[in-house]
């Protein structure tokens, strides 16, 4: 393994903007760009896209809650910026590794459909990259560091998205 980032050195993963901000940002951006670009919505189809939105705004609301009672539970720190003091592997996190980021990309997608947004839509395959490789890979090297073979285990029997 590689010498310690400056960030890792600092006791936290070094995450620059909180996710959110850059989840919210994004989704800004790219609705004022398709509402200058198309104007008011492409007009996807009415009710499933409603009925489509408001369930994922659900989920995504739901799927995070559970994450933040387990980090809550444990004892340890929601915000990436801050010091992990726990490893939490039960409840949702028995599933993926990062229900928090896919509940934030459920809420962006659900938003984007009942805005009639094919543009942010679209933006979100790009706003995922950027937070696995500008978030999730940092935070991952900060909690290998961290909790060594505990971690490295939990990373090997569990995916990082589902």
């Amino acid at each position: 393994m590689s010498e310690p980032s400056p960030e890792l050195e600092k006791g936290n993963a070094g995450v620059i903007v909180p996710p959110p901000l850059v989840y919210l940002g994004t989704l800004v951006l790219a609705l004022g760009l398709d509402y200058a670009v198309a104007g008011p919505g492409p007009g996807l189809p009415g009710t499933a896209r409603i009925v489509a939105g408001i369930a994922l705004l659900l989920a995504g609301t739901a799927i995070p809650l559970s994450a933040i009672f387990r980090f809550r539970a444990a004892g340890t720190e929601v915000r990436p910026w801050m010091p992990s003091t726990a490893l939490v592997t039960t409840g949702i996190y028995h599933y993926t590794r990062n229900p928090m980021y896919i509940g934030m990309s459920l809420i962006y997608a659900g938003i984007a459909l009942l805005a009639d947004s094919l543009i942010a839509l679209a933006v979100l395959v790009p706003l995922l990259v950027a937070i696995t490789y500008g978030v999730i890979m940092r935070e991952e090297r900060y909690l290998e560091v961290t909790f060594g073979e505990e971690y490295r285990r939990y990373k090997g029997r569990v995916r990082r998205w589902v």
